[in-house]
């Protein structure tokens, strides 16, 4: 089984996939793991092959689940999924969950992504994930809506979330129960 957790910044995608992971003892990927550097440094817009080739070998393997939303791996990451779970949380509850993460982040300077740290000095800055999840919130709908339709896609089990509480029926789904 190969899960990709999909949906806009802040919904929930790596607290899903680490239980899921647990849950069903897979290995987890996280895409935000690959791509940030030291400093903030991104592959995508660095090293956007090296980006491609991290993430081709995390998911060559035969089991895992996956969260993150980069369309310059999204076919790497969806051709070789089997299920795909899209939190599609309405903008309230996906504000009010990125602005706490931020502010906790910020406030207990836990470790991230290549060594990095929240600060409050960027939150208004566009890449950061409060204005990111604002900026790309209706985008993204509209974007997997689409995609979701492709005859690419068609191999995919999917789940659309629209609201946590259906987070309980995905382990019944995902064992085929």
């Amino acid at each position: 089984m190969r899960i990709s957790v999909v949906g806009t910044s802040g919904c929930g995608k790596t607290t899903l996939a680490t239980a899921l992971a647990r849950e069903l003892a897979l290995p987890r990927i996280e895409l935000d793991a690959i791509n940030w550097q030291a400093g903030w440094r991104d592959l995508q817009t660095h090293e956007p092959e090296e980006f491609k080739r991290r993430t081709a070998e995390a998911v060559a393997p035969e089991a895992w689940v996956c969260d993150g939303n980069y369309a310059m791996v999204r076919g790497i990451v969806w051709a070789r999924a089997t299920h795909l779970i899209w939190l599609d949380y309405e903008r309230p509850l996906i504000m009010w969950r990125v602005i706490s993460r931020s502010f906790v982040r910020a406030l207990d300077q836990k470790e991230l992504f290549g060594g990095n740290h929240e600060s409050f000095r960027h939150w208004l800055d566009k890449e950061h994930p409060i204005r990111w999840a604002w900026d790309t919130f209706l985008r993204r709908r509209k974007e997997y809506e689409a995609l979701l339709t492709e005859p690419s896609n068609a191999h995919l089990a999917v789940r659309r979330l629209r609201h946590p509480g259906e987070v309980g029926e995905l382990m019944p789904w995902l064992r085929g129960r």
